[in-house]
This record gives C-alpha cells, structure tokens and sequence, in this order.
C-alpha cells in the first residue's frame, strides 16, 4: 500500500512579504544597536527615551519572528505586536512633538521615526495591511 504523498508545505512569507520581514529584521539590528550603545554609555542622560528604544526593539525582533513564524498563535502574536508598535510610534511621535523636554534624546519613534527616515511610522500601516490581505486558513 502506497503512503500518502503530501504537497512540500508554502513557505508563510512571499513576495512583498519578504521585504516586510527584511525590513522589520534591519530595523530590529537597528533599534537594538542603539538602544545597547544608549543604555549602557549615556543611560543617566534620558532614561525613558532609551527604555523606549529598547521596548522598540523587542517588537521589532518579535515582529519579525511572528511574521516568520508558522501558526495561529504566531499569526495573532504578529496582530498584537504591530498594533502596539503602531499605537508606540504614533504615541511617543505625538509626545515628543509636544513635549520634547520628556525625550531630550531621540528614540527609535521620536518624531515620528523621523530618525530612521519615517520607516517606523509606515511599516506598521504596512504590516497590518499584509497581515489583512493575507489570512491563511488551517493555522
């Protein structure tokens, strides 16, 4: 008796997705460079801005992980990490437009991500749209 044959498994990430998951994964060397330089050399010099920056690298990390990651549970951890990265940057970018004594020194979504050429305040518009258009079904 024949066993059964099944189809090699699609990869989770293609096309456009790839670059999303690119970018994410550069962002997420970035923003842990900075926030390991800022923390350990000059953390007395603003503390919250490089707490932020360090909160910012984990979602990027785990962003980029959950993207990659088989799975309804990775699927969701993608949803939520996205969200909370879009709720931080449109939060601290507003904040540090406001009040720009609460962040003496940049963060990774200060001014919108001005910084980082406004990549941080358009990849999660982004990340969400991708995750919209792509649903999978049986994950």
């Amino acid at each position: 008796m024949p066993l059964p044959t099944t189809a090699p498994a699609r990869p989770r990430v293609r096309g456009v997705g790839v670059v999303l998951v690119a970018v994410y994964g550069i962002l997420a060397l970035a923003a842990t460079g900075r926030s390991v330089v800022q923390i350990t050399t000059k953390f007395d010099q603003a503390p919250l801005a490089y707490v932020l920056s360090a909160v910012a690298a984990v979602v990027y990390i785990l962003a980029t992980v959950s993207l990659v990651a088989p799975g309804a549970v990775w699927r969701r951890i993608a949803w939520a990490t996205i969200s909370f990265e879009l709720a931080g940057v449109l939060i601290v970018g507003l904040l540090s437009l406001l009040d720009p004594e609460l962040f003496p020194h940049d963060t990774v979504w200060s001014g919108f991500g001005r910084g980082y050429v406004y990549i941080p305040l358009v990849l999660p518009v982004l990340g969400l749209w991708w995750l919209a258009g792509h649903r999978r079904t049986g994950e």
